[in-house]
């Protein structure tokens, strides 16, 4: 498998990093499951959508937490540690999320878990993966293998919305309880964080640290030649200015992570679990390939340029969604959406990675998406209080115009960056 996915990265990239994209497309499938799985099982418990966005958004608040403890220990902490960490963690999860049926210890497992409840990724793994992989390619080819790692991520994560609606259909097949087959799920979701884990224990010892190796001195070795470098050193005050930026964008995303908008989708048009797996299958898939024509575009008008650019036309179209007059319009506009939306995200995680060397890496890439998950972890519980009263896709024209403004933003304080970095 691991030879397989070396075809797809750049000439450049490591083995290194074709276990972690590999992992990483492993990870999306499950989070793409469990993305659209949750709110239909949380339903099926008989929970109310009040109750849904408060698990949502306990799920946010809890990979915020963890995301910036994993992104600020990493300098000083075996990356294999930290990986190897999440994996045990994401098993305990699905554990968890398949035993318990009550809101109380749901909210705990949530908070302290890594369940992903939207399309991206908002993660333990994620600073120390991005870190790890920054530095095994050449620079120039780094956005191309940011595209893969999300690409990987983003199909994945596609097949596993599409492999939601299974349950339906073996319940119905064999006669089966929903909610029974739905818990085997999660399951699910803690058998393929084994697998990872195994993945993740075949990294290179190199891999350990991402403290710049110090070589050895025969003569004196109890003396170390550097010290232990701090999380951000000298880039704090531009990673700190970056992140302020990317948690407006992520503030509008939270009114429509995956599961909120099955939620919506599901109170305003009653659209069948059937049709609603389908969809995310297809708006994953078109929006994970998509990503594929970023690096390219980037060359010719640069990062930030492209990354609003592209951003600006889907959050019209989701504005545009909330006025869909039946399911189908809904349906088709979000698919159109997907085109675009995640066009940015390789971009982003590149941009930020060339900024600051490698033994901050993995501080930068917490610290930029730690705002993120924090900023979209305010937001679902609001949506889910809003569609409480009403099925209008109000939480869809509040995402729309808040990550224009971001839009607006990025373009105002960054457009003059050098095309390529």
């Amino acid at each position: 498998m691991i030879s397989v996915v070396s075809r797809a990265l750049p000439s450049s990239a490591s083995p290194a990093a074709a276990t972690v994209v590999l992992a990483r497309t492993l990870r999306g499938f499950a989070d793409g499951f469990v993305s659209v799985l949750l709110a239909q099982y949380l339903l099926g418990l008989g929970f109310s959508a009040v109750a849904v966005g408060a698990i949502v958004t306990a799920t946010l608040l809890g990979s915020a937490a963890m995301t910036l403890w994993f992104g600020l220990t990493a300098h000083r902490t075996g990356l294999v540690t930290l990986l190897t960490g999440a994996c045990v963690l994401m098993a305990l999860t699905g554990i968890g999320f398949a035993t318990f049926t009550t809101v109380g210890p749901l909210l705990v497992v949530a908070a302290l878990g890594t369940l992903n409840p939207t399309a991206g990724d908002v993660s333990v793994f994620l600073p120390t993966e991005q870190a790890l992989i920054a530095g095994e390619v050449d620079d120039a080819e780094r956005p191309r293998l940011f595209a893969v790692y999300n690409v990987g991520g983003a199909i994945a994560g596609a097949l596993g919305a599409l492999a939601s609606g299974l349950p339906y259909a073996f319940a119905h097949w064999f006669d089966w309880d929903l909610l029974t087959v739905q818990r085997f799920g999660f399951f699910l979701y803690a058998a393929i964080a084994v697998v990872v884990f195994v993945l993740f224990r075949r990294l290179p010892r190199r891999h350990q640290r991402l403290t710049p190796e110090t070589p050895e001195t025969p003569e004196t070795p109890e003396t170390p030649e550097m010290p232990t470098p701090s999380a951000l050193g000298a880039y704090r005050g531009i990673v700190l200015r970056l992140s302020a930026l990317f948690s407006l964008d992520s503030a509008g995303g939270g009114f429509v992570v995956t599961s909120m908008l099955v939620l919506w989708l599901d109170l305003r048009f009653d659209l069948s679990a059937r049709s609603t797996a389908t969809l995310f299958f297809a708006t994953g898939l078109i929006g994970g390939c998509s990503q594929l024509l970023a690096p390219r575009i980037a060359r010719r008008i640069g990062l930030v340029r492209t990354m609003a650019f592209t951003h600006i036309p889907a959050n019209i179209i989701l504005a545009a969604t909330a006025f869909a007059p039946n399911g189908t319009v809904a349906v088709c506009l979000l698919l159109l959406r997907a085109l675009f939306s995640q066009m940015d995200v390789p971009l982003r995680q590149a941009f930020v990675m060339a900024t600051v060397p490698p033994e901050h890496r993995a501080a930068a890439s917490s610290v930029t998406n730690v705002p993120r998950s924090l900023a979209s972890a305010a937001t679902p519980l609001l949506a889910g209080a809003i569609l409480a009263r009403t099925t209008f896709g109000w939480p869809l024209l509040i995402a729309g115009v808040v990550k224009l403004a971001y839009d607006l933003l990025l373009l105002a304080f960054y457009r003059e960056r050098a095309p390529t970095v």
